[in-house]
Parts: C-alpha cells; structure tokens; sequence
C-alpha cells in the first residue's frame, strides 16, 4: 500500500463523507488558482498546513514526502519563466518580469497541490471510486478504475518482492549487474502483471460478474456543519484576500 493510501485510511476524517473533505480540499484548490498569488495563495497554504497538520492529523515528515514531489514539478516549471528564447537580448536571455511570473506560478501550484493532498489524505480511493456511480459516473468507467486501483498494488508489490530477490543474489553490486536487473524486472512484471489479469478474469467469471463489481461501502452522510465549517474558511479566505492584496513586487 502507498504511504499516502496508508495515511487515508487512518486519518482522523476517514469516516466522513467524500463530500464533506472535497468541499474543503477542493475548494482551497479553486482558491489557490482562482485568487491572486499574492496573498491569495499564501493564506491557502497556510489554511492547507494548519488543516492537514491539525484537525486531519497527517504526520509532518509523511506529507512532507508526499508533498516534495508535486512541488518539485512546481519549482521546475516556474523556472522556465525565468529566461525568454529569442528576442532584442539573444537566443537566451533573462524574462521581463521573469521572477515575477514564476513567483506567481510557484505560489498558485504549491498552494493547489497542498488542496489535493488535503484531499488525497483524508479520502480512501477505496471508499471514493463506489459513490461515483451515484453522481452519475458510468458503472463501466468505475469498475475500470476499481480494478486498476487495486491491481496497481498486486503489481508494485511484486516489483518489490522482485527487487528484493535480486538484491539477496547479488544483482546490484555493479552497474552492468544492476542494468541486467532492471531488464529482468521488467520482464518479470510485464509477464506476472498479465498472469493476475487472466486469474481475476477467471475468477470475476466464475463468480458470475454481469458487468457490475458490488463492493461494500462504509456508511456516511453529508455532514452539514462540517460543511457549513468548510465554506465560512473559504469564504474568510477570500475576503481577507481582498482586504490584504497588494502588488507583489
């Protein structure tokens, strides 16, 4: 299981409606790209940090993790907005307002991801996906995703028993012995990811599958006051957004 999925299913708001945690993760994401960089962004971060380290309990050093990725996506595209190619300067040069612009972009990201994550930690895919079908999703689609979702962790667990296997016989010591490894690995995956898919079609068959997977689904409901909660911070946000803003130069 990935740490962001084992941090889902043991948050503090596991329990709670997929409504109710996208009201509030989605809707600093509409913020942190709807509102300007600055303060906009800024208070969206730190609503995100304060909401994910608080009341949803995610450890500092796990959402760290998590967060490192999408935010060095960030980083590398504000830096392209640092040069411009071509023009009165030569092929190369530095951007008019470059550290603006990428100020600005790299705010409005890392602000956006932090309103995912937000989301993607509190809400089991698990528990997501079922409930689709129910805003209107095609139950194909769903089951497509469902399946993948969860075949995604019979291959990587593979990957990983595989990995091992090889490091116990000496298969990374050198370069040459490491390439071989990864070839041998992805071979192995390849091979075994479609021997699973044949065993679940064989099983879902003889288990009578029509077309619709029926799994159990936690019971929850719409909580108004948490919602109600949700809404007032993004409303508090957005108006102090207005009363704060100034030109960020």
């Amino acid at each position: 299981m990935l740490p962001i999925d084992a941090a889902a299913h043991s948050s503090r708001w596991r329990r709670r409606h997929p409504v109710d945690k996208a009201v509030l993760g989605l809707g600093l994401t509409v913020l942190a790209i709807s509102l300007p960089p600055w303060p906009g962004a800024v208070l969206v971060i730190a609503a995100a940090l304060a909401v994910l380290l608080g009341p949803a309990g995610v450890p500092a050093r796990r959402l760290w993790r998590a967060y490192r990725v999408p935010l060095g996506f960030c980083v590398t595209g504000a830096l392209t907005l640092l040069v411009q190619v071509g023009g009165p300067g030569g092929f190369l040069a530095l951007a008019d307002d470059g550290p603006l612009r990428a100020g600005e972009l790299l705010l409005r990201t890392s602000a956006a991801s932090l309103g995912v994550l937000l989301f993607a930690f509190t809400t089991p895919v698990s528990d997501l996906l079922p409930r689709l079908v129910r805003a209107g999703v095609p139950a194909p689609l769903v089951d497509v995703a469902l399946v993948t979702y969860r075949m995604s962790f019979l291959l990587l667990d593979s990957v990983r028993r595989i990995r091992e296997a090889q490091a116990s016989r000496l298969g990374h010591t050198t370069r040459a012995a490491a390439w071989r490894s990864l070839g041998g690995l992805g071979a192995t995956a390849f091979v075994r990811s479609f021997d699973r898919a044949a065993r679940l079609q064989a099983g879902l068959a003889g288990r009578g599958y029509d077309g619709t997977l029926r799994v159990l689904v936690p019971e929850a409901r719409v909580s108004v006051r948490f919602t109600a909660a949700s809404l007032a911070l993004l409303a508090a946000l957005t108006a102090l957004t207005h009363v704060l803003e100034r030109p960020l130069s």
